[in-house]
């Protein structure tokens, strides 16, 4: 641990760090809440935690909220009126790819309010969707699949995301049928961070957080009694909640490394100088660190905690070659030994015109980080934050621009193989493609209508169903009494079917392709209209 005057004045922790992040909204900061270049409006925080986070109408003083048609941009269902997600167009190359199969991503609104519900989405390439979930705690970010001990998951953080971005709350994990099985807290008095949460083979949990300390601030124009909020990493153990590894960026990182202009500085509004935004695990072990506000990725040892090099930033241990430098940067990734791959942002204030996913050489023996592919948006997207890069195993990347309504997935060679869009002012903070398998432990949804030509139409759904290949109708005068009245493949989150019997009970049935029985409906009745 170093002994400069970063580590000496500012680790006066005591009570403080446990005193939580109360006021952390700073008018003036760079952070979250900027608009996207057709929109004008200000990011307003959740206020609340629950299973459907609050929100405010409250516009930035001058601004105009876009016009929306709010109908078009929305899916809605017979079957599941409860469920009305923002409608995603996708737009696939010729040579696109259609593994994996599914999309990820957690919408949200870029101001207020979202155009649709604001939660858990899986879409197929085509946009369609496939699960919607509640995020439970409030806003939420992050969503993933991953492995729980050696079983396929999902996980997602959501809390409270202030209009700077610092975000408090809880992560959680749930099993193939889409139920909890686990949440996740930070511990040793920290805030639990929602900037990334990734789970490790030893069925442990890399969580990202925050404290509020006390600090001399005077040497970069502060108070002298001024207040820091620093970064944390912790190892957890899942089943017990126990924290068994901690790095503590005051302990390691400077303040003057920080590249955010000091403002604010007080208990009230503490100076977020390093501002964490993704954990991973490199190949041999050891942690990725990347800061956005010191525009550094910081390679630390797991053990440790020491930082074995620096990429980028006031003190890079590395010369770049061209195009290799990042700024506002975030989701470091080390795919292979000598890869990383990082969103960079390059906004908030803008450094450069564009925001690229990029895909970089290190080598740690001369010291120099060179570039191997950059991919930008056709649209030239600057995304003032959040975003993430996903590098798939044969070398195409897909991407989430974050604050911009985009993803997209890319050849190796710079080909644009699939463009995604969410309506003009929502948002998703990553975006992942995944192979995913789920088994919903309810029962299909079933309405039954008559139909105006002859017989019924009978509307189906099952949230989160990925095996269903063919829907086969029930139907009788009674109950107990039903039999054959016709079938039709599934297409899409929700199938309707024409059957000639009015029944007036129905019940349907889910087959995979092999024509194996998945579930049941529960019998319903045909209703009048």
């Amino acid at each position: 641990m170093s002994g400069n005057w970063t580590r000496r004045q500012a680790l006066r922790r005591g009570g403080a760090a446990a005193a939580g992040v109360a006021g952390l909204g700073l008018a003036g900061y760079v952070g979250y809440a900027w608009p996207h270049p057709e929109a004008t409006a200000e990011t307003q925080p959740d206020s609340t935690a629950g299973t459907h986070p609050a929100t405010t109408d409250s516009p930035r003083p001058g601004a105009d909220r876009p016009a929306v048609d709010n109908t078009a941009a929305v899916d809605h269902f017979v079957t599941r009126s409860d469920i009305h997600p923002p409608a995603i167009k996708v737009t696939r190359g010729a040579s696109g790819a259609s593994q994996p199969p599914y999309i990820f991503v957690a919408p949200r609104g870029y101001t207020s309010k979202s155009i649709g519900q604001s939660g858990l989405m899986i879409v197929d390439r085509n946009g369609g969707l496939v699960w919607f979930g509640q995020p439970l705690g409030g806003t939420p970010l992050n969503f993933a699949a991953q492995e729980y001990r050696g079983k396929p998951v999902l996980t997602w953080s959501a809390g409270v995301v202030s209009d700077v971005g610092v975000t408090t709350g809880t992560s959680y994990i749930a099993d193939s049928s889409y139920r909890v099985i686990a949440t996740v807290k930070a511990g040793n008095g920290a805030q639990t961070d929602l900037h990334d949460f990734k789970l490790t083979p030893q069925g442990t949990a890399l969580v990202t957080a925050h404290r509020k300390v006390p600090a001399d601030l005077s040497p970069l124009g502060g108070p002298a009694k001024g207040a820091v909020l620093t970064s944390v990493v912790q190892e957890i153990d899942v089943a017990t909640g126990k924290v068994l590894f901690e790095w503590d960026s005051i302990d390691h990182v400077k303040l003057t490394e920080s590249k955010q202009p000091l403002r604010g500085g007080t208990a009230d509004t503490p100076y977020d100088y390093f501002h964490i935004n993704s954990i991973a695990l490199a190949p041999d072990g050891d942690l990725l660190i990347s800061s956005r506000n010191t525009w550094t990725v910081y390679k630390v040892a797991r053990r440790s905690g020491a930082i074995r090099w620096r990429l980028g930033g006031k003190m890079s241990d590395f010369n770049a070659g061209p195009g290799a430098a990042f700024s506002w940067q975030h989701d470091a990734q080390m795919p292979a030994p000598g890869l990383l791959t990082v969103f960079d942002n390059a906004s908030a204030p803008p450094e450069e015109p564009k925001s690229r996913a990029l895909l970089l050489h290190v080598d740690t023996t001369a010291m120099r980080v060179t570039l191997k592919h950059a991919h930008a948006h056709p649209a030239g997207l600057l995304a003032d934050n959040q975003g993430s890069m996903q590098l798939l195993p044969d070398g195409r990347a897909f991407v989430g621009w974050g604050a911009q309504p985009y993803f997209s997935e890319f050849a190796g060679n710079g080909e644009l193989l699939l463009d995604g869009q969410y309506p003009l002012n929502d948002q998703s903070y990553r975006a992942f493609t995944f192979s995913w398998t789920g088994h919903p432990a309810d029962k299909p949804a079933v309405v039954v209508r008559p139909n105006p030509a002859r017989g019924s139409a009978v509307h189906v759904s099952w949230n989160g169903a990925t095996e269903v290949h063919t829907w086969k109708v029930l139907a009788g005068r009674s109950p107990s009494a039903l039999v054959a009245a016709g079938s039709q493949r599934r297409a899409g989150f929700e199938t309707m079917i024409s059957v000639n019997s009015e029944g007036p009970y129905f019940a349907v049935t889910a087959h995979a392709s092999g024509g194996r029985q998945l579930g049941r409906s529960a019998t319903v009745k045909r209703t009048a209209a």
